[in-house]
């Protein structure tokens, strides 16, 4: 290469001519000239004859079509990055791709050894130096160390000298930016121009690698969304249909972590499901009212974050672990029924339109799945209330007249007993029939509470109502036993006293809430636990301030399973004790086969 500033036989301005004809920029780097990038150069023929041939070019096109030739687009990048390497002869070369803001969200390296990753620890965030390349031209550097906006290297950095960056743009938007150094020599203008021109088609490849990615992408979301439909047609709980959206979703989605957010105790609106990274610690997470997620249910509309962990308005300090975020709302006859939400880790590439466009897609189903359980709640309960219509029909036309008969037998036995001088049968008959007495009475009690369940009924006869419910659902009846200061209600004739005092000390709201502790102990032994005996224990101890009620569910199944992150049910229940000031818990029983549910609030 002539040293002297004539041109060489390539048609271009040595790199290290003092009298070059190359732009300097304001950095202090060089610009090419403009120049012929089709340059021929005469080369022998085997014939003896001599014909051009532009070897450089060749080259060239050959690693442009290499490049442009990869669907993957992280094989696309490193290709992009290994062969820019190959072709300046640069012993480093990388490729930093940046976020909105201009940030490195991934980086793609070569010639730096494993060891030296290891100790640089993170990746260039494209600052400095790094972001003084052009949008519209390269920057060449014979000693990057002079540049001013050069600003040290790291410890364990290998020293670096020569440079050239190159901006990588993609739909007039600059994707990236390339990186390469210590070319022995040093970079030339033609160096420049390769690699610009490698850019374009790393561009094409790129883009057509996002193409590709979109597409596949789009066939796993219509994967995603005929499971979600298959689910809901089969009929399955709203619970595991739920789990079952947000696992699938965070896959598709390639997220780190994916709630749904649904309402929760009063106005409240809390994450009920969760799946992934922290998924245990975001449980039961209450979200503000004027936060984005209820921004996006009100608005209608989803909403994509660049990154949580830059937000100067996080209210919610547990989401500062994660970088990208993406808002859906759960949107059903335009009413909003919950928000799903998607997240990424820091520094992880941010979500884009598409994904957006398709969590909103599968976020509407997610809401029917809501709905659809909602129906068949109804359903259900209106089946359970004509089951009890027919149940008192059947004790009052049936039962009670043929306890009437049969007393009417008693009496009659007993008066003929009496008249034969036979008082000790006579009084046996009369406690016999003082007994059907009892019962004729406590089946219209019955019948009474079976046609208005919920008019006026004491707490003990609800829970008492719950557990004949749960039989079910558990395919047995669970043993249910009711205390007041160590006094079982056993139902005897001290009983009235008893139920009135649970009444009277255990606030109507409170009972409201040991009603639904009570529901979901059980609910949760029989959907989870595989337990063949079931046992609740509702305790009301002391009065007022100082008095408590205890709520304990034991089962003897499969106990707590701690791969599972997610209980809707049981995150309600800790809402309600916090609501309270109470406690709530689960975990192994004492005998340690099973587990124990303890809940507790106190009773003013």
């Amino acid at each position: 290469m002539n040293q002297s500033g004539q041109h060489g036989t390539d048609g271009v301005t040595s790199p290290h001519a003092t009298g070059g004809t190359g732009r300097v920029d304001p950095h202090g780097g060089r610009y090419p000239q403009l120049v012929n990038p089709h340059a021929q150069r005469s080369v022998p023929h085997v014939d003896g004859t001599r014909r051009t041939m532009d070897t450089d070019t060749s080259s060239l096109l050959g690693a442009a079509i290499n490049v442009a030739s990869h669907l993957d687009i992280t094989d696309a990048l490193r290709n992009f990055v290994d062969r820019a390497a190959r072709l300046t002869g640069a012993k480093y070369a990388a490729l930093g791709v940046l976020d909105a803001r201009g940030d490195t969200t991934a980086f793609v390296q070569v010639g730096v050894t494993e060891e030296e990753v290891e100790v640089l620890g993170h990746p260039p965030r494209g600052r400095g130096l790094l972001g003084a390349i052009p949008v519209d031209g390269p920057l060449l550097l014979d000693d990057l160390t002079t540049h001013p906006d050069f600003g040290g290297f790291p410890p364990g950095h290998p020293p670096m000298y020569s440079f050239l960056g190159v901006p990588v743009r993609v739909r007039e938007q600059v994707f990236g930016r390339l990186y390469l150094s210590e070319k022995p020599g040093g970079f030339s203008e033609r160096d420049a121009l390769d690699m610009m021109s490698l850019a374009e088609a790393a561009a094409v490849s790129i883009e057509n690698s996002r193409l590709y990615t979109e597409a596949r992408n789009r066939e796993r979301w219509i994967s995603v969304s005929q499971d979600i439909t298959t689910t809901l047609l089969e009929g399955t709980e709203e619970e595991e249909a739920l789990e079952m959206i947000a696992a699938r979703l965070r896959v598709v989605a390639e997220a780190d972590t994916a709630l749904i957010i649904l309402p929760s105790v009063g106005d409240a609106w809390a994450c009920e499901i969760a799946d992934g990274m922290g998924a245990r610690d975001l449980l039961g997470l209450v979200f503000p009212p004027d936060g984005r997620a209820m921004t996006v249910l009100r608005e209608g509309a989803g909403m994509m974050v660049d990154s949580l962990t830059r937000l100067r308005t996080l209210r919610l300090k547990e989401l500062a672990q994660f970088g990208a975020a993406l808002y859906a709302p759960m949107m059903l006859r335009g009413e909003g029924r919950g928000v799903i939400l998607l997240l990424r880790k820091i520094g992880a590439p941010e979500f884009d339109e598409s994904d957006l466009a398709m969590a909103e897609s599968v976020a509407g189903q997610a809401a029917l799945a809501l709905e659809l359980a909602a129906a068949r709640h109804a359903q259900d309960v209106a089946s359970l209330l004509d089951e009890r219509a027919r149940i008192g029909r059947d004790l009052h036309d049936l039962a009670i007249q043929q306890l009437f008969a049969t007393g009417m037998q008693i009496e009659n036995a007993r008066a003929d007993m009496a008249g034969r001088g036979q008082p000790y049968l006579a009084g046996l008959l009369e406690d016999a029939l003082s007994g059907v007495d009892e019962a004729v009475k406590q089946i219209r009690a019955i019948v009474h509470s079976l046609r208005e369940p919920d008019t006026a009924v004491v707490l003990v006869e609800r829970l008492r109502r719950e557990a004949s419910l749960a039989r079910t659902s558990l395919g047995y009846a669970p043993s249910l036993i009711i205390d007041v200061d160590g006094t079982v209600i056993a139902g005897d004739d001290d009983e009235s006293a008893l139920v009135d005092t649970v009444d009277n000390r255990v606030d109507a709201d409170i009972a409201d809430d040991v009603v639904a502790v009570v529901r979901e102990g059980m609910s949760n032994a029989a959907r989870h636990a595989k337990a063949a005996s079931v046992q609740v224990r509702v305790s009301v101890l002391g009065y007022g301030p100082t008095g408590r009620v205890v709520v304990d569910v034991e089962d003897d199944g499969a106990g707590v399973d701690p791969s599972v992150t997610r209980r809707s049910g049981l995150a309600n229940l800790a809402a309600r004790a916090r609501r309270h000031g109470g406690t709530f818990a689960i975990g192994v029983n004492e005998r340690g086969q099973g587990s124990l549910m303890s809940w507790q609030a106190p009773l003013t």
